[in-house]
């Protein structure tokens, strides 16, 4: 069965402006070329990878630019915790990949590519410029492992 958003758009201004130019400049000081019209899809592919993972029963893993978005997120707590609740889950938690030796290659693709069947699915658009295997994005330390997990799914 899949789980629908049944209006992304209203899911994604729970970023305030005021709030997207903040994470945007944040993630600036990690990606000094990144330009505005990027931050701003930046911003909604995270958006959109959270809210995923709020009606997913599947782990999502992030690509190293949505990942970016999400640690900046992450340290403006009380922002971060209004936009978990607003989405129906006490927090979504970020559990890294401890595993030694580092990630499998082919897992972190089949991963990227149930996370982007889920994103889609959920009713969002998927933007190939933030996502391995669909465009220019790169793969980071947690394509096979790191994941979401909302509290109170």
């Amino acid at each position: 069965m899949t789980i629908t958003h049944e209006r992304p758009a209203e899911v994604q201004n729970l970023i305030s402006p005021q709030l997207r130019a903040l994470l945007i400049k944040d993630v600036r000081k990690d990606w000094p070329d990144l330009t505005d019209d990027m931050g701003e899809r930046g911003v909604n592919q995270m958006v959109a990878f959270l809210a995923t993972s709020t009606v997913t029963g599947q782990p999502m893993t992030p690509s190293l630019r949505v990942d970016r978005f999400w640690h900046r997120f992450l340290k403006r707590s009380v922002p971060y915790l209004a936009f978990s609740r607003a989405l129906g889950v006490d927090y979504i938690h970020h559990v890294p990949d401890d595993t030694e030796g580092g990630a499998d290659p082919e897992a972190g693709r089949a991963a990227m590519e149930a996370t982007t069947a889920a994103i889609t699915a959920a009713g969002f658009e998927v933007d190939a410029e933030f996502w391995p295997g669909m465009g220019a994005a790169d793969c980071s330390q947690c394509h096979a492992g790191c994941t979401d997990s909302p509290v109170n799914k």
